[in-house]
């Protein structure tokens, strides 16, 4: 299995020894060693993938990285933060996944919600198994524990990620800053509840509520 690991704050190291990687297209910098890469349809699902993605609008350009040696991965100077599945679902932005071990499954689901942060349907990008890895966000990541006795409400130009036992629901017409009464047009907030984890960034995208 390959190894991640952080070189400064904004690139990911992973050393490969035979085995494969998947990576956001285009974000390799620089790498050691002996790889091959090869560009895959649909982020490495085959063509029922493809499809799923063009329907649901999450976008997911992804090469394959195999070889001997360490490869260098970066996406526009964001913050990189290193995660380990044992056996469990990560739910990610498809923008903000970076690279995830080969053995890794990805897919869509239905968020029920909202979908991508960028306005593109009501479906979100999945990570499931045993392996590791890496996140990006606009900023260092910030880790928010849900449970069980205290949810948690989350602007959707903040949300990264998230992982657990945990339940999203859809509060339209209310934002952080139509609060304040500093908002316009139809805004929304993120609520989950249950247990487990929620990552966020200290930056705002836009979203499809418009000003939030």
């Amino acid at each position: 299995m390959a190894t991640f690991r952080l070189q400064g704050s904004k690139v990911l190291a992973v050393d490969v020894t035979g085995d494969a990687v998947r990576a956001k297209n285009g974000s390799m910098v620089a790498y050691e060693g002996r790889m091959a890469f090869k560009k895959m349809s649909g982020g490495g699902e085959g063509l029922r993938g493809m499809v799923t993605r063009r329907l649901t609008g999450e976008q997911m350009e992804v090469m394959e990285v195999r070889g001997q040696g360490t490869c260098y991965f970066a996406d526009r100077a964001s913050d990189v933060t290193v995660l380990a599945l044992h056996g469990d679902k990560l739910c990610v932005e498809a923008s903000n996944l970076l690279c995830s071990d080969g053995g890794l499954r990805t897919g869509t689901t239905f968020t029920g919600l909202r979908g991508g942060a960028g306005g593109t349907g009501l479906f979100t990008t999945t990570v499931e198994g045993s392996g590791q890895v890496a996140i990006t966000s606009d900023g260092p990541a910030v880790v928010l524990r849900v449970t069980p006795r205290y949810p948690l409400s989350v602007d959707p130009g903040a949300y990264v990620a998230h992982q657990g036992d945990l339940r999203q629901s859809f509060q339209s017409g209310v934002t952080f800053r139509t609060l304040l009464g500093e908002g316009g047009g139809e805004a929304f907030q993120i609520r989950f509840e249950g247990d487990g984890l929620v990552y966020v960034q200290p930056s705002e995208r836009n979203t499809v509520g418009g000003d939030v």
